[in-house]
C-alpha cells in the first residue's frame, strides 16, 4: 500500500522535488561517513574504453569509473565545469583533481550534502553550493561542461533542467549525462525531452549491461559497507536503495524493465 501511494505521488512534480530533497538531506546528515563519497550504481567500461588504473585500495572503484568514463567524452582540462546533483561530492573531487579543470562547482539541492562535501573535499579549483537543477544559480553562457550523474530522474521538470543547462552553457559547451528510467516508455519520454531541448544530441548509449556488471562486481564490498555504516533496522531499506544484487533496482535492470543510458549533448 505504501509503495502504491508513493508511486502515485511521484507523478507530481512537487512530490519528486520534496522526496529527493528529504532523502538526500537525511542520508548526508545521518550517514556522514567521510569515506563514502559516491551514490551512483557504478560502471564497468566497454572493451574499447581505455583501462583506468587505480590503486587497489580505492573505495567505490565502480562509481568512480562512472564519472571518469563520462567526463572522458570530452576534455574538461582548463574548462569551467558545473556538476548538477553533486551529492556527497566524490565524483567532483575525482574529476577536479584528475582532469584539471579551471574550476569545478558542485550544485546540490540538499544543504546537508553540500556542507558535507565542502568539509570533506577541499581543493583550490573545487567548491559546492546549494541550489535547484530547475533554477541553476549560475550566469548565462558561463560554463564549458555540465556533468549530471543519476540525478535527472528526481527532478520535478526535466524540461526546466534542460532549459537551464542550455542557458548556462557557453556556445559549443557540453552536457554529459547518465541516468536510468524505471520503464522503457519513461526513457523514451526522456529521449523526446532531450530531442526538444534545443541541445544537439552527439551520442547516446544504453549502458545497462555496464551498470549491471558494476553492481555485481562491487556487491560484496557494498554489502559489507552497509552493514558497517547503516543502523541494522534500516539496512534492508538501504540495501534496496543502494541497488545490491537481488534488490528491485538490480532485478528490473537485469530483466530489461528498467534501462540506463549515457548521453553526450552540445549547445550549438
Amino acid at each position: 500500500m505504501v509503495n502504491l501511494i508513493i508511486k502515485t505521488f511521484k507523478r507530481y512534480a512537487w512530490f519528486k522535488r520534496f522526496n529527493a530533497k528529504i532523502t538526500y538531506e537525511l542520508l548526508a546528515k545521518y550517514i556522514p561517513a567521510e569515506d563514502w563519497h559516491f551514490m551512483n550504481y557504478g560502471y564497468e567500461p566497454n572493451a574499447d574504453e581505455a583501462p583506468l588504473r587505480l590503486k587497489d585500495s580505492v573505495l567505490q572503484r565502480y562509481p568512480l569509473q562512472m564519472y571518469h568514463y563520462l567526463a572522458a567524452k570530452t576534455s574538461i582540462t582548463n574548462k569551467d565545469v558545473l556538476e548538477v546533483g553533486s551529492g556527497r561530492g566524490g565524483g567532483a573531487r575525482y574529476l577536479a583533481g584528475a582532469m584539471n579543470p579551471n574550476s569545478y562547482v558542485g550544485l546540490d539541492l540538499a544543504q546537508s550534502a553540500v556542507d558535507l562535501a565542502n568539509k570533506v573535499h577541499q581543493q583550490s579549483n573545487l567548491k559546492f553550493i546549494q541550489g535547484s537543477a530547475e533554477e541553476i544559480p549560475v550566469e548565462n553562457s558561463s560554463i564549458d561542461v555540465v556533468i549530471n550523474v543519476e540525478s535527472s530522474h528526481c527532478y520535478g521538470s526535466v524540461d526546466k533542467f534542460l532549459s537551464e543547462v542550455k542557458r548556462v552553457l557557453k556556445p559549443n559547451g557540453y552536457l554529459l549525462m547518465v541516468d536510468f528510467r524505471n520503464e522503457v516508455k519513461n526513457m523514451e519520454l526522456f529521449q523526446e525531452q532531450i530531442k526538444n531541448s534545443g541541445l544537439e544530441l552527439v551520442k547516446e548509449e544504453n549502458i545497462s549491461k555496464n551498470v549491471i556488471a558494476a553492481i555485481e562486481a562491487e556487491n560484496p564490498a557494498k554489502v559489507k559497507r552497509i552493514e558497517e555504516l547503516v543502523p541494522k533496522r534500516w539496512q534492508k531499506l538501504f540495501s534496496d536503495f543502494a541497488g545490491v544484487v537481488g534488490s528491485r533496482f538490480y532485478n528490473t535492470l537485469k530483466d530489461g524493465t528498467r534501462v540506463y543510458y549515457r548521453f553526450v549533448l552540445r549547445k550549438k
